[in-house]
């Protein structure tokens, strides 16, 4: 038989500094605004190694409230938010036109860094979300001409199949439109930086929009 999930659970360790380094964080230093501060800290997990630091948890709810999540890809963060992608008929397209609302989150354990944003979701122009598509990978074009996303799929050979024909057209037309796929905006009014320390003295600096610029708050560990 299997090891026990609990045995299992207590001999794993959070922050191993063989494999963790935590950066000391001054929130009195921050910038006045989140975006820059989630600049520099992606630019040092980079810099750190950390593996895929640009996917993210987003977490979404239907339309009668019942909350969903999974891992996506960040697309970009400037001034008209932090951008995602997906298919407008999937699920996560689908609660968003219910309910256009989301939560982002980021766990760079490298550096024992999290960021969290929530706000409200806009969709961005057709043609900003095909622009988009059509400058990234082949298979990233192959994938959403498969379409089909977060539907019942009949079997692995139907798959198979779509798929193949999804990139030989990827590659034959890598400007094929793809009209549901769609580029999406969370535009942040609370954001918060969480700095984790050794003697769990962590750090969490929350930015939080009023009608007069960001309010920086400290928030106990």
């Amino acid at each position: 038989m299997g090891r026990d999930l609990h045995e299992l659970l207590r001999s794993l360790r959070v922050w191993d500094p063989e494999t963790t380094e935590l950066p000391v964080f001054d929130p009195g230093a921050a910038p006045g605004e989140p975006l820059a501060l989630f600049t520099e800290w992606f630019a040092q997990a980079v810099a750190a190694g950390q593996a895929e630091p640009h996917t993210m948890s987003l977490a979404t709810a239907d339309a009668d409230g019942t909350p969903d999540v999974r891992t996506v890809m960040l697309h970009g963060a400037d001034a008209d938010g932090w951008a995602f992608a997906t298919h407008s008929g999937s699920r996560k397209g689908g609660q968003l036109a219910a309910r256009p609302y989301a939560a982002l989150g980021f766990y760079w354990p490298v550096q024992g860094r999290q960021i969290r944003l929530r706000g409200p979701v806009t969709p961005a122009p057709a043609r900003e979300g095909q622009a988009d598509l059509h400058a990234r990978s082949t298979g990233a074009l192959a994938a959403a001409l498969t379409g089909g996303q977060s539907h019942v799929l009949g079997s692995v050979e139907e798959l198979a199949r779509a798929s193949e024909d999804a990139w030989e057209r990827a590659r034959r037309e890598p400007d094929a439109p793809v009209p549901s796929w769609t580029l999406y905006r969370l535009q942040p009014q609370e954001a918060e930086f969480f700095q984790g320390d050794a003697r769990r003295r962590h750090v969490r600096l929350r930015y939080r929009g009023t009608d007069g610029g960001w309010v920086r708050e400290l928030l106990w560990p």
